[in-house]
């Protein structure tokens, strides 16, 4: 019975915080949503120039470094 009962009470807890969670959880309107998905799309930005200029300075220093001949 108490390996039945390790088994079935993290599965009751789990299943009581989910509906908890669920329940707090509101859907956004459309002026939050646009907010969320304008400062994600500003995040992609930068994040991509910050690659691109990585890949500018470090693409010469490693064909110095590593030479061609």
């Amino acid at each position: 019975m108490e390996a039945v009962d390790t088994v079935v009470r993290p599965v009751k807890e789990f299943a009581k915080d989910s509906i908890r969670l669920v329940k707090r959880c509101h859907k956004p309107d459309r002026r939050e949503f646009t907010k969320v998905a304008a400062r994600t799309a500003l995040g992609f930005v930068v994040m991509g120039f910050i690659g691109f200029f990585v890949k500018l300075i470090f693409i010469p220093i490693n064909n110095i470094i590593v030479g061609s001949g």
